[in-house]
């Protein structure tokens, strides 16, 4: 094991709504990785108010984990994906933050190579990506993907942000430049990831990916509708405005 993985500390932040089936698998699978990796973490679990029992779930683990490694922060309901991770990193020990969704779309084995590409180039962003590499998504219908590509050429197109993926959202942030993006975005929901990105190329963070295989969900059911796509689509022009 390195100095640096000696020294430093992972917060995996899980926002969640109802996700009582997928919780106890990816909190597993993100424990066993870590603890293979000999990596200093804690798992920070941000439930808004599941009425599924996900919280429930969550007590149970961290009666089988232990309180240091399974850290239980809800909310009373859904506020919003950039105020979770804010509501998060209040109570992050880590100085580093990993965010990834809680219904398995996202596997933890690719933590390790996002933590050691980090420590190689000392980035301040590591991002998983679909679409470059061996990255690609495997569930999804047409739809799905052409809205996912759309949105990331439209993107690529208007913004030129020199990240393959800016929508995905698995990452590994430096705490403070976390810290410091999330006050900046004004964004909410499927957008935010977005902005995350474009501001780090703004206040020039350096930026690494990692390609990823990314799963759709196997309980539950996806949370992007209607509303979502012009909520992005809005955001971009306002982005394009601005930045």
């Amino acid at each position: 094991m390195s100095g640096d993985s000696v020294k430093n500390k992972y917060t995996v932040l899980l926002p969640t709504y109802n996700e009582k089936e997928n919780l106890p698998i990816i909190v597993y699978l993100i424990t066993k990785y870590m603890d293979e990796g000999n990596y200093p973490y804690e798992i920070i679990v941000i439930d808004d108010g599941s009425p599924d029992g996900t919280l429930d779930a969550a007590k149970q683990l961290q009666s089988i984990y232990g309180s240091e490694k399974i850290v239980l922060k809800p909310r009373k309901k859904k506020l919003g994906l950039g105020t979770a991770y804010m509501h998060g990193l209040k109570y992050a020990t880590g100085n580093f933050i990993i965010i990834m969704d809680a219904d398995l779309s996202h596997h933890p084995k690719f933590i390790p190579e996002m933590i050691k590409l980090q420590q190689q180039e000392n980035l301040d962003v590591v991002t998983g990506t679909r679409y470059v590499g061996t990255g690609g998504v495997y569930g999804w219908d047409f739809k799905r993907k052409l809205v996912s590509r759309g949105a990331n050429y439209l993107t690529q197109l208007l913004l030129r942000p020199g990240v393959s993926d800016l929508t995905g959202s698995f990452r590994l942030y430096k705490k403070q430049v976390l810290e410091n993006l999330v006050s900046s975005c004004v964004s909410k929901g499927y957008v935010f990831q977005m902005e995350m990105v474009i501001r780090a190329r703004q206040y020039n963070y350096t930026i690494g990916e990692v390609p990823i295989s990314f799963v759709d969900r196997v309980y539950g059911e996806s949370k992007l509708g209607g509303t979502e796509i012009f909520q992005f689509a809005k955001a971009l022009l306002y982005l394009f405005a601005t930045t």
